[in-house]
């Protein structure tokens, strides 16, 4: 089983003008001890919501700058987005930022996309926030878009337009293409069992499910991916599964938190179900803190990386 670190937090000791070279340090750290990818949220304003009421004025900074920052000081570990919101960025601007992030890392980049919901951000900063069902087909047409964009034979001439309820494209003309060939990996997030998983089935390499759901609830959203899979001819194997989940990890799992021994039982528990990837999100400890990574380098990525994940 394979474990990615999500960084969400921003807040660094020493404040903003510490904060490029604390996430220097923590993302080669995280490649150095074994991390195999390092996503960042897509986001304006810090969500408090999982761990408080609404909106704060915690830092965040904007994902695809942060992601070339540290493909540049990075060299083999995956990076992306968990996940980039459709509704922020124009889709044709949003392939040539994942396009160029591809090439400049080197082929590493994960196109980590989702249909958006943090409304208050969006009023917030005057971008539009359509309704649910809008947000989903905007969702599937900037994949539409991203494939087309990757096809391209890289011709002014030939390159082919797009022609959607949303968007309009005269040509999806991508030059230099992306390193990895077709494409990178398109991860979609989001686990609504009528569009979103039915997404996955149609256009995703990789599914990316919230770690606050049960074990059963989890088998649950599988098997509806597994049924979308079969009605389109998709092999389900074909899907990396992958989950977002918040794992505060000490040595003596003390005060609310989790021993080294229950996170390698919760991530078995995980590969039982089938679940490639969990994504490790940094918003409930202080990923600054050098021993946070240390005990994941000597207690946890080891024994995790043996574990074999059902069906694979």
């Amino acid at each position: 089983m394979r474990v990615g670190l999500n960084v969400a937090n921003f807040a660094v000791p020493g404040g903003p003008a510490r904060l490029g070279a604390e996430l220097v340090r923590v993302a080669r750290r995280a490649e150095a001890v074994g991390f195999d990818s390092f996503l960042v949220w897509d986001h304006f304003f810090w969500d408090a919501s999982p761990v408080g009421p609404g909106v704060t004025d915690r830092a965040m900074i904007e994902a695809f700058t942060t992601l070339g920052f540290i493909a540049g000081v990075t060299s083999k570990i995956r990076i992306g987005t968990l996940v980039a919101s459709a509704t922020y960025r124009h889709p044709g601007v949003l392939i040539k930022q994942v396009t160029t992030l591809d090439l400049l890392s080197g082929g590493r980049a994960i196109f980590g996309v989702g249909a958006g919901w943090f409304e208050e951000e969006h009023r917030a900063l005057g971008i539009r926030f359509p309704t649910a069902g809008e947000r989903l087909e905007r969702l599937e047409e900037t994949v539409q878009i991203a494939l087309q964009m990757w096809a391209d034979e890289g011709k002014y001439d030939q390159a082919k337009p797009f022609r959607g309820k949303h968007y309009r494209l005269d040509r999806t003309l991508n030059v230099p293409q992306t390193l990895q060939r077709p494409h990178p990996p398109i991860l979609i997030g989001g686990g609504g069992e009528q569009k979103t998983l039915r997404l996955v089935a149609q256009y995703g390499d990789a599914c990316n499910l919230h770690g606050r759901l049960p074990p059963d609830q989890l088998a649950h959203k599988l098997a509806v991916l597994r049924g979308h899979c079969e009605r389109l001819g998709r092999p389900y194997e074909a899907i990396e599964k992958t989950l977002y989940g918040r794992l505060h990890v000490t040595r003596d799992g003390r005060g609310g938190t989790m021993s080294a021994p229950q996170a390698i039982a919760y991530c078995r528990t995980l590969a039982g179900l089938g679940f490639d990837t969990l994504f490790l999100v940094d918003d409930t400890f202080n990923i600054y803190d050098p021993g946070v990574l240390d005990l994941w380098a000597t207690d946890l990525l080891p024994a995790i990386h043996r574990i074999p994940v059902a069906g694979r």
